[in-house]
């Protein structure tokens, strides 16, 4: 089959792999139709190198059709139209039974001490083959796979993979009071869709913050209060503030994570990392990483006193430096973490087979070819023609 590979930093490749197969009874076989990009991929282009391998298959947000099924499915049969959620979830442990789907204590990395296993995401969570590719291998085929009805184009359901419950987790996580305010930090996927979400559910005042044009005018068309954060550079907090009240809103989403604009001597120390040998870059980066903190350190300032900051963007360093005491002193509450997709996942489909409150169709900026995902890699993490959110076909 053809599937997407990690070769190096910014080097991707569509390859010819050996096709997956059934290697335990409760597997089952899917054909991708609709895979997505998400920004996190853009971490392991750039970034989390010392846990990949040279032909690594990337990609976690793919849906499509069962081909094959192990002797023990029940729940799915051949030609059944699922989407596969990133968390490699067993569904039937302790974990999984708290709505902990990302802890999941079956499939849990416990060699680096991390939690449940991801779809095409380094040796951190389970170096698992990804879902950019023809064809995808899914474990708990009883429990893990999404099935979805035939009919409706894959751009409804493709998002419950992760852009969905990531974001309605985040605005969750956020607590924002009703007809309270948000501000959303970047406005890529998951920023994007959560101030959507946050108006579905109730904010009164949705702000978002980000350094690109047409993302800033993609969320404006749909009534958010936008702020370039290019003009108002130190006086974005003042400019918040004066709309919501001279307190700064209620609850704040970073959907930026660790490669945050700025942040020059962060940045610097993460492409330093990126040129050692893997085996010492891994070891450092697992004991003294930095990440790069403008937008963490922006919530933080943003937030009014008694409110709540919910992280989505990811983060991974183990030596960053938080402003504990501004957090301790305005009482900030923080959530933050994977997003646990089959929790999400009957809050969603309702909102997806009828209406389409959310714009799931007109999410997408970009759909293209496998074939030329190299190049759609370099697009997005460029920001360049307008690339929001990219989806392939293989």
């Amino acid at each position: 089959m053809k599937a997407l590979t990690w070769h190096g930093k910014r080097d991707v490749r569509v390859d010819t792999v050996p096709d997956p197969s059934i290697q335990d009874p409760t597997d089952v076989i899917v054909r991708v139709t609709t895979t997505g990009l998400c920004g996190s991929d853009l971490h392991l282009y750039e970034v989390f190198g010392p846990f990949l391998e040279p032909g690594d298959i990337l990609g976690h947000e793919p849906m499509g059709v069962v081909e094959e099924i192990g002797p023990e499915v029940t729940a799915l049969r051949p030609g059944d139209r699922v989407v596969i959620p990133f968390n490699v979830s067993c569904g039937t442990c302790w974990m999984c039974d708290q709505g902990l789907h990302s802890q999941c204590e079956t499939t849990q990395v416990r060699e680096h001490g991390n939690g449940a296993s991801l779809f095409g995401y380094t040796k951190l969570y389970g170096q698992v083959p990804g879902g950019q590719a023809e064809f995808l291998r899914v474990p708990f085929g009883n429990t893990l796979p999404i099935a979805v009805p035939p009919g409706p184009s894959d751009e409804r359901f493709v998002y419950l993979s992760d852009v969905l419950p990531t974001a309605w987790q985040a605005v969750d996580y956020a607590a924002v009071p009703p007809g309270g305010s948000v501000a959303v930090l970047g406005l890529g996927p998951i920023g994007d869709m959560s101030t959507r979400i946050a108006a579905h559910r109730g904010a009164g005042t949705v702000i978002g913050i980000d350094l690109v044009p047409e993302r800033l005018q993609r969320a404006q068309a749909r009534g958010v209060h936008t702020f370039d954060l290019d003009e108002y550079g130190d006086d974005i907090t003042k400019a918040v503030q004066e709309i919501t009240g001279g307190r700064g809103p209620d609850s704040v989403i970073d959907a930026v994570g660790m490669e945050a604009h700025g942040a020059a001597l962060a940045k610097g120390m993460q492409q330093a990392t990126t040129l050692l040998p893997d085996a010492l870059a891994a070891k450092l980066m697992q004991r003294a990483g930095v990440d790069r903190l403008s937008a963490l350190y922006l919530a933080i300032d943003l937030v009014r006193r008694g409110g709540t900051i919910s992280l989505s963007g990811v983060y991974g360093g183990m030596a960053d430096p938080l402003p504990l005491l501004t957090l301790f002193d305005k009482q900030v509450q923080l959530r933050m973490g994977q997003a646990n997709v089959w929790r999400w996942v009957d809050d969603l489909l309702p909102l997806l087979t009828d209406a389409d409150p959310l714009g799931v169709e007109e999410f997408a900026t970009h759909r293209l070819p496998l074939a030329e995902a190299p190049a759609a890699y370099d697009m997005f993490q460029k920001k360049r023609d307008g690339a929001v959110k990219i989806l392939f076909t293989p």
